[in-house]
C-alpha cells in the first residue's frame, strides 16, 4: 500500500527535490535578511543617539553657567551611558555581520543549486548531487546556530570604554 502524500515531497523527482530545496534555501536567506536589516537599524539608531546625547551633553556642559543646562547635561551623559551598556549587551552590530555572513552563504548556495539544475539533463541530476547541496544547506544552519549561541554567550563589553 502506498504512503500518502503528507506534503512532505514523498517521492519527488530529483528536479522537484532541486525546486523544493531552492525554495528552503530561500526562506532562510529571507530569515537571515529580515534578521540582518532589524540588527543593522538597532545597532545603527543605538550608536547615532548614543553620539547625539554625548555631544548635546558635551555642549551642554560648556555653557555652566545655568544650572538648568548644566543639569540637563547630566541627565544626557546618563543617558548615554547607558545606550553605551545596552548595545553590547544586545551585541547588535556582531549579530547583523553574521546575518550578513548567513545570507551571502544561502545566496552562494542557491546560486550553486540553480548552476547545476540548469546545466544538467534532468535525466542526470541524481539524489547524491542534490544530497551534497542540502548538507551544505544543513551547514548553514548548523554554523548560524552555533555562532548564535557563541555571541550569547560572551561576556559584554562595552565599546565606549
Amino acid at each position: 500500500m502506498p504512503l500518502p502524500d503528507s506534503g512532505l515531497g514523498i517521492g519527488l523527482s530529483p528536479r522537484e527535490t532541486a525546486a523544493l530545496l531552492l525554495n528552503k534555501i530561500g526562506q532562510g536567506n529571507d530569515y537571515a535578511r529580515g534578521r540582518k536589516q532589524r540588527f543593522r537599524r538597532s545597532a545603527s539608531v543605538t550608536k547615532m543617539v548614543t553620539l547625539g546625547l554625548s555631544a548635546a551633553s558635551t555642549i551642554i556642559l560648556g555653557l555652566q553657567s545655568l544650572n538648568t543646562w548644566a543639569s540637563l547635561a547630566f541627565a544626557l551623559v546618563a543617558l548615554g551611558t547607558l545606550l553605551g551598556a545596552v548595545e553590547p549587551f544586545f551585541n547588535w552590530r556582531s549579530r547583523w555581520v553574521l546575518m550578513e555572513e548567513t545570507q551571502y552563504r544561502f545566496q552562494r548556495l542557491a546560486d550553486d543549486l540553480e548552476y547545476l539544475v540548469a546545466s544538467t539533463a534532468p535525466e542526470e541530476l541524481t539524489y547524491a548531487q542534490l544530497g551534497q547541496i542540502f548538507d551544505r544547506y544543513r551547514i548553514v544552519w548548523d554554523d548560524l546556530s552555533r555562532a548564535w549561541l557563541e555571541h550569547r554567550r560572551e561576556p559584554t563589553q562595552s565599546t565606549n570604554g
